[in-house]
Protein backbone atom coordinates (compact mmCIF):
# COMPACT_ATOMS: atom_id res chain seq x y z
CA UNK A 1 0.00 0.00 0.00
CA UNK A 2 1.33 3.08 -1.03
CA UNK A 3 1.84 5.99 2.04
CA UNK A 4 -0.21 9.27 1.38
CA UNK A 5 1.93 13.03 1.87
CA UNK A 6 -0.61 14.66 4.40
CA UNK A 7 -1.99 18.27 3.65
CA UNK A 8 -2.88 19.27 6.91
CA UNK A 9 -1.73 18.47 10.56
CA UNK A 10 -3.32 18.50 14.00
CA UNK A 11 -2.23 20.96 16.96
CA UNK A 12 -0.28 18.49 18.19
CA UNK A 13 1.80 16.95 15.06
CA UNK A 14 2.33 20.50 13.96
CA UNK A 15 3.80 21.27 17.78
CA UNK A 16 6.23 18.01 17.09
CA UNK A 17 7.13 19.03 13.46
CA UNK A 18 8.36 22.99 14.95
CA UNK A 19 9.68 21.68 17.86
CA UNK A 20 7.06 23.71 19.92
CA UNK A 21 4.11 23.07 22.50
CA UNK A 22 0.78 22.92 21.65
CA UNK A 23 0.11 26.25 23.70
CA UNK A 24 2.89 27.66 21.51
CA UNK A 25 0.76 26.50 18.15
CA UNK A 26 -2.89 27.76 19.58
CA UNK A 27 -1.54 30.98 20.10
CA UNK A 28 0.37 31.34 16.57
CA UNK A 29 -3.14 29.88 15.79
CA UNK A 30 -4.92 32.64 17.46
CA UNK A 31 -3.10 35.46 16.65
CA UNK A 32 -3.03 34.20 13.24
CA UNK A 33 0.47 33.87 12.85
CA UNK A 34 -0.27 30.07 11.51
CA UNK A 35 -3.21 29.57 9.00
CA UNK A 36 -5.83 26.75 10.25
CA UNK A 37 -8.81 25.29 9.09
CA UNK A 38 -11.40 23.49 11.29
CA UNK A 39 -12.91 20.02 10.27
CA UNK A 40 -15.69 19.57 13.10
CA UNK A 41 -14.09 20.13 16.45
CA UNK A 42 -10.61 19.91 15.59
CA UNK A 43 -8.06 22.50 14.46
CA UNK A 44 -5.77 21.70 11.37
CA UNK A 45 -2.83 23.44 10.24
CA UNK A 46 -1.86 23.39 6.38
CA UNK A 47 1.41 22.03 6.03
CA UNK A 48 2.60 25.01 3.81
CA UNK A 49 1.64 27.14 6.67
CA UNK A 50 4.12 25.41 9.14
CA UNK A 51 6.75 25.31 6.43
CA UNK A 52 6.39 29.34 6.17
CA UNK A 53 6.77 29.65 9.89
CA UNK A 54 9.81 27.35 9.92
CA UNK A 55 11.36 29.11 6.86
CA UNK A 56 10.63 32.50 8.44
CA UNK A 57 13.45 34.81 10.55
CA UNK A 58 11.82 34.77 13.80
CA UNK A 59 13.35 37.49 16.32
CA UNK A 60 10.69 38.15 18.18
CA UNK A 61 9.41 35.79 21.28
CA UNK A 62 5.97 33.73 20.08
CA UNK A 63 4.27 35.05 23.00
CA UNK A 64 5.62 38.90 24.85
CA UNK A 65 6.13 39.22 27.99
CA UNK A 66 4.04 40.40 30.57
CA UNK A 67 4.92 43.51 32.21
CA UNK A 68 5.36 43.91 35.19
Amino acid sequence: MQEVEKFRFSRTEAAFSLGLSIRSIDYLVSTRRLDSRRDGGRILIPRESLRRYALAHHTEPIRPRKET
